[in-house]
Order: structure tokens, then C-alpha cells, then sequence
């Protein structure tokens, strides 16, 4: 196979839309077992700027459910803890006393808006992240 030149790959890179970027990158970090956080902001940088920010903002499927705050039915909140999560009874109580806490981490963001509305429905502060 022929070695390709940098601004051979960079032009294979530019046809590429965001999503294939992402799984490429993916992919070499598997394969040579490195971390590439730094490639992101160039590959932004690199591409129409506005547009791919927007379009990275809109593929995150993955979010964080945050507990910031018990609030004054803390008794009401460890128990919806307890239903969105497998935790036992104590697990669930040092979590909510422990704020800010994850309750939920990488779920769909239908699921997070679902338990951060169960949450504040308890009296929790919440954050979605």
C-alpha cells in the first residue's frame, strides 16, 4: 500500500462527514491504544467551523444525571434514587447525602430529561449534563 501524504489524508479527512470523523478516531485510538482528545478542536477548526460545532452539539447521545441538591423531601428523593438506579437502601441515601452526585452516567437523553424530571418532581435540584 502506498504511504499517503499529509495533505493526502487531510483531504480524505475533509470529504468525511462528523459522525465517520468520530468513529474513525475511535478506531485509532483502539488500534494503537492512544487517546486523541487533542484532534477534536482541530477537526472543528478545520471544517466549516460554525456548522460543525453545531452539528457536534446535536450528535451527543450520551449525558450525566447530576443530583445537586436533596431539597426538603430528601426521603421522597433516595427513594426515586432507588428506582432508577440498583442501588440498595444505604447506597441510595449516601448518594443523595453526598451532593453533587451522578445518579445516572451515559444514558440516552430521553432517559435523562425522564429521571431528572423524577427528581425534581421529589424536590431534588438536578442538573443534565
Amino acid at each position: 500500500m502506498a504511504k499517503l501524504t499529509q495533505d493526502e489524508l487531510l483531504e480524505q479527512f475533509e470529504g468525511m462527514t462528523l459522525i465517520e470523523l468520530s468513529e474513525f478516531v475511535k478506531a485509532f485510538e483502539d488500534k494503537f491504544d492512544v487517546t486523541a482528545a487533542a484532534a477534536a478542536p482541530v477537526v472543528v477548526a478545520g471544517g466549516a467551523a460554525g456548522g460543525a460545532a453545531a452539528e457536534a452539539e446535536e450528535e451527543k447521545d450520551e449525558f450525566d444525571v447530576i443530583l445537586t441538591g436533596a431539597g426538603d423531601k430528601k426521603i421522597q428523593v433516595i427513594k426515586v434514587v432507588r428506582e432508577l438506579t440498583s442501588l440498595g437502601l444505604k447506597e441510595a441515601k449516601d448518594l443523595v447525602d453526598g451532593t453533587p452526585k451522578p445518579v445516572l452516567e451515559k444514558v440516552a437523553k430521553d432517559a435523562a430529561e425522564k429521571a431528572a424530571e423524577a427528581l425534581k418532581g421529589a424536590g431534588a435540584s438536578v442538573e443534565v449534563k
